[in-house]
C-alpha cells in the first residue's frame, strides 16, 4: 500500500493548484468556475457528485456508503492509516481492514488506496503526521500542504451549521454527526497549517489574499510584527501585510499648522487605494493593535454600495468616531494624497472633517462590529481587535499597561515560532524604539509587565519613546535628543567610526 506522500511526489502534475470540495453551501457555486485548472479532492460524499483526482475521507462509514462513486469518480481513495468508525477513531488499521473489506482490498491491489498518518492514533512508516482535531477538511488541507502543495482553494468548506442544497438529503444522517455545534471549529487548524507551511490557502469564491495595510513608522515595526503574528495565527486564509511607510508614496505637509497630521502616519490611510492599484478590497489598521479573531470575518463583509466600512464607537465610551479600522473598496475610491493636501490648503477640507468624518469618502457605512476596534478594553469572548490607543502606555513603551500581558503572550509565541527573532527585538531596544525593560522581560519570559521587579523597571528611568508625536517643525517622527544620541552611540560601536557619528549628530541638531 502506498502512502499519499510517495504518491504525491511521483505525480507529473503535482505543481497544479488543488481545489478541495466540501458539502457546505458554497459547493453549489462550482458550476460558476472552470475547474479544469485544478487537481480536485473531494471530502466524504462529494465524490457522489463529480469526478476527482482524490476522494478523501476519515470515516470507514463513508467508504461503505460511497463505494460505487469512489470506484467510478476517483482516481485514488485517501484515508488515515487508522480510519474512523462512527465518527470516532477506529481500532483497526488499513492493513487489517483490507483482509475483511473487499472494496478496500481491491483498491489496494489496484494501487488506488493511499494512506497517511494522523494524530492521535498510531502511525505506520516515517511520513509526516497530519493533525486531525474536528473535521476532514482540516486534515485534507494539512495533508496537501505537508505533501508540498503550494496553492489550495476550497468550495463548500464554509463553517456554519448547514450543507449546501446539493447535499440536503444528508441533513438527517451525517450533518454534524460528530457532535460539534458548527463547522467553524475547522478554521483554527487551517490557520495553524498556513502558519506552519506557508501554503496559499483561500476559498475559491473569496478575493485572495486578504490585504492588510498598516499605518506605521520604522519605530513601530516591532508592534507591527506582533500585530501581523496575531492576524496570521487566527486567519483561515492567506494574508498579505503592507507596512505603509514602505509604500514609496510621499505625503507632503499641509501649509496650515492646524491641518498637520497628529502622527507621522495619520495621513497614510489615504494612500491605500493608490498602493492597491485602485483594485479590490483593502483593510486598514493602525500599528498599535492586536487581533484575536479570524480577520476573514472582516474581509468578507458586503459593501452594500458603500466605499468605506467603518466601526461605530459605542456611545458609552465617550470616544470620538474612529476610522482606525476600515474596509475600503479601492476600485471606487479615487484618493490621491496630494489632491487631499491641496484641498486642505485651499480650505475645502480641514483636519477635523478629514480625520473624524472621513469626508473624502462619498458613502460610509458603520457596518463593522465594534468588537473589531476595542479601545483599551478586552473581553475574552467578544474582542476581535484590541487597540492600544494611549500612546504613553502601549505595552512596548510602558510597563504599566494592564492589558500588556496579552501583547507579550503573542510576542513570546512569535519568538517561539521563529516569526520574530531575538536579534530584531534587541535592535529595536538598542535604537530606543521600545523601552529598555522590554529586553529584560523577554529574557526572563515575564508575560505580565506589571510583575517586573523594581530593578527591571528602573531600566526605563528617563526613557522617552522614540516616536510620540509630530515634531513641531516638520512632519516626521520626533525622537528625543537623548534617545537619538544613545541610538547613534550604539550604532557607532557596531558599525561606524567616530567621524561618521559626529556628522550624524551635527546634522540632526542642525535640523532642530
Amino acid at each position: 500500500m502506498q502512502s499519499f506522500f510517495d504518491w504525491y511526489k511521483n505525480r507529473i502534475e503535482n505543481d497544479r493548484p488543488w481545489l478541495i470540495l466540501g458539502k457546505g453551501p458554497s459547493y453549489d457555486k462550482h458550476i460558476d468556475y472552470n475547474l479544469s485548472a485544478f487537481n480536485l479532492m473531494s471530502l466524504n460524499h462529494v465524490v457522489d457528485n463529480m469526478k476527482v483526482v482524490a476522494a478523501h475521507t476519515l470515516d470507514l462509514d463513508v467508504v461503505t456508503a460511497c463505494e460505487d462513486s469512489i470506484d467510478k469518480n476517483a482516481q485514488v481513495l485517501v484515508m488515515p492509516w487508522v480510519p474512523h468508525v462512527n465518527n470516532r477513531a477506529g481500532d483497526l488499521d488499513l492493513s487489517e481492514l483490507i483482509k475483511s473489506n473487499r472494496f478496500l482490498a481491491r483498491m489496494s491491489e489496484e494501487g488506488r488506496l493511499l494512506y497517511y498518518n494522523h494524530l492521535p492514533t498510531r502511525k505506520f512508516g516515517n511520513d509526516p503526521l497530519v493533525e486531525v482535531l474536528y473535521f476532514s477538511s482540516e486534515a485534507a488541507i494539512d495533508l496537501l500542504a505537508k505533501a508540498g502543495a503550494r496553492c489550495i482553494r476550497t468550495l463548500g468548506v464554509d463553517g456554519g451549521a448547514g450543507y449546501g442544497n446539493s447535499f440536503s438529503h444528508l441533513n438527517s444522517t451525517t450533518l454534524l454527526a460528530n457532535g460539534r455545534k458548527t463547522f467553524n471549529k475547522q478554521f483554527g487548524p487551517m490557520a495553524k497549517t498556513i502558519m506552519a507551511t506557508g501554503v496559499d490557502l483561500a476559498p475559491l469564491d473569496i478575493p485572495s489574499p486578504i490585504r492588510v495595510y498598516v499605518a506605521t513608522t520604522e519605530a513601530q515595526m516591532l508592534a507591527v510584527k506582533v500585530l501581523e503574528y496575531s492576524i496570521r495565527k487566527h486567519a483561515s486564509m492567506s494574508v498579505e501585510i503592507f507596512p505603509m511607510h514602505l509604500g514609496g508614496i510621499d505625503i507632503s505637509r499641509p501649509k496650515d499648522e492646524k491641518n498637520w497630521p497628529r502622527t507621522p502616519f495619520s495621513f497614510q490611510r489615504f494612500i491605500i487605494p493608490e498602493m492597491a492599484g485602485y483594485k479590490g478590497r483593502a483593510i486598514y489598521l493602525d500599528s498599535d493593535m492586536q487581533v484575536f479573531k479570524d480577520i476573514k470575518d472582516l474581509w468578507v463583509l458586503p459593501f452594500n454600495d458603500a466605499q468605506v466600512l467603518a466601526v461605530r464607537e459605542p456611545k458609552a465610551t465617550g470616544r470620538r468616531p474612529q476610522f482606525s479600522v476600515m474596509l475600503l473598496d479601492c476600485e471606487h475610491l479615487d484618493w490621491k494624497i496630494q489632491d487631499i493636501v491641496n484641498r486642505l490648503d485651499a480650505g475645502e477640507l480641514n483636519y477635523e472633517n478629514l480625520m473624524y468624518d472621513m469626508s473624502v469618502a462619498k458613502t460610509i457605512r458603520p457596518d463593522i462590529d465594534n468588537n473589531w476596534n476595542c479601545l483599551e478594553r478586552y473581553d475574552e469572548d467578544q474582542t476581535a481587535l484590541l487597540h492600544y490607543t494611549d500612546m504613553s502606555t502601549q505595552p512596548w513603551v510602558s510597563s504599566n499597561n494592564p492589558l500588556g500581558y496579552l501583547w507579550f503572550r503573542d510576542l513570546f509565541e512569535a519568538i517561539d515560532h521563529g516569526f520574530i527573532s531575538l536579534e530584531y527585538i534587541k535592535e529595536h531596544v538598542d535604537l530606543g524604539y521600545v523601552r529598555p525593560s522590554l529586553w529584560y522581560q523577554v529574557e526572563h519570559r515575564i508575560e505580565d509587565s506589571l510583575l517586573l521587579p523594581k530593578a527591571a523597571k528602573q531600566l526605563d528611568a528617563g526613557y522617552k519613546a522614540a516616536f510620540t508625536t509630530i515634531h513641531p517643525h516638520g512632519a516626521r517622527a520626533w525622537i528625543s535628543a537623548g534617545a537619538f544620541v544613545k541610538a547613534l552611540l550604539r550604532q557607532a560601536s557596531r558599525k561606524s567610526g567616530l567621524t561618521a557619528l559626529r556628522k550624524k549628530i551635527y546634522a540632526h541638531f542642525e535640523r532642530e
